[in-house]
């Protein structure tokens, strides 16, 4: 396989990354997700790539910069949904008998998909009017809404769409959550030179380097796995396309996490201020690592295929 990125791809991720620059400043961002940011994902064609004859790793990148950006919303979901249910759409991973779930970007969507082991089902939002919002939910740009009964849905797809909607949405979170680990990589970086003591930049001092440098290779091993896994999913041909997703969605999850937590370390003491940016990566990290299976269920996937 040739990893390399072709002349259409460098195009397509540095548009995307103008476009995320230009339209999702981070004061942006702050505000949260709203019909006007779905509007403007979809005119850039954020949600309709597949359908509109990218491959996966095209779509991967356009996810990179998206998660680069912080980009709000239930992005991954109305991807998977497109073609299928209309406008903007949120998603549970559910099993079947189980009690409580929680519902993100509920006041802004159009329709609820339910991923279950064997099936699909479309829910609509006015059918979870007894939806209790949470104050204060973990990641302050994704509103989460509680629900403890969920109803039936309508049936919108079976056991194979099921395990590729599993499938699809774990590599664009993992491309997501390289995008986060990048962008800690350069905000870190940034203040490193930026911030002096005794005279001189931070970055210079032995210790500071080490954590920089162990940020960039952990960003750029992932962003390789990544890569790789969506480039197997194109070639089904071409490798074990399940291990390869759940190898770099284990190494997004952790290095979006680890990174956000280095990043905040050498921010110092303005890293844990609501003014600096690097705690909305970490809790947003925090939240992804509960999606399209955690690292450590894709890491139980990846020592069963090796079993």
């Amino acid at each position: 396989m040739n990893f390399d990125l072709t002349d259409d791809q460098v195009a397509l991720r540095d548009g995307m990354r103008s476009f995320c620059a230009g339209r999702f400043t981070m004061d942006r961002v702050r505000a949260g997700f709203d019909r006007s940011a779905y509007d403007e994902l979809t005119a850039t064609g954020v949600f309709s790539l597949r359908s509109d004859g990218f491959s996966w790793a095209d779509a991967a990148l356009v996810f990179q910069e998206l998660g680069r950006a912080l980009v709000p919303g239930p992005l991954v979901w109305s991807h998977l949904a497109h073609g299928v249910v209309d406008g903007v759409v949120t998603g549970i991973e559910h099993a079947t008998g189980a009690g409580t779930v929680m519902v993100e970007h509920l006041g802004v969507v159009d329709a609820v998909v339910v991923l279950e082991q064997d099936r699909i089902t479309r829910v609509a939002p006015d059918a979870l009017g007894e939806a209790e919002a949470i104050a204060w939910p973990l990641d302050p740009l994704t509103p989460v809404h509680r629900v403890d009964v969920l109803p039936d849905g309508e049936p919108v797809g079976g056991r194979a769409e099921a395990a590729a909607w599993r499938t699809a949405g774990a590599l664009l979170t993992a491309a997501y959550s390289v995008g986060m680990a990048e962008a800690c990589v350069e905000a870190a970086l940034a203040y490193a030179l930026q911030r002096r003591q005794f005279d001189r930049p931070i970055g210079s001092f032995q210790a500071v380097k080490h954590i920089l440098a162990d940020m960039a290779v952990r960003a750029e091993v992932t962003r390789a796995a990544v890569d790789a896994a969506a480039v197997t999913l194109d070639d089904s041909g071409g490798g074990d396309s399940i291990r390869a997703v759940s190898g770099a969605r284990m190494l997004a999850g952790e290095a979006a996490l680890r990174n956000a937590k280095a990043s905040m370390q050498v921010h110092g003491g303005m890293g844990f201020t609501w003014e600096v940016d690097v705690h909305l990566y970490l809790k947003r990290a925090w939240v992804l690592n509960t999606v399209f299976g955690t690292p450590a269920a894709h890491a139980d996937v990846l020592a069963a295929a090796l079993a």
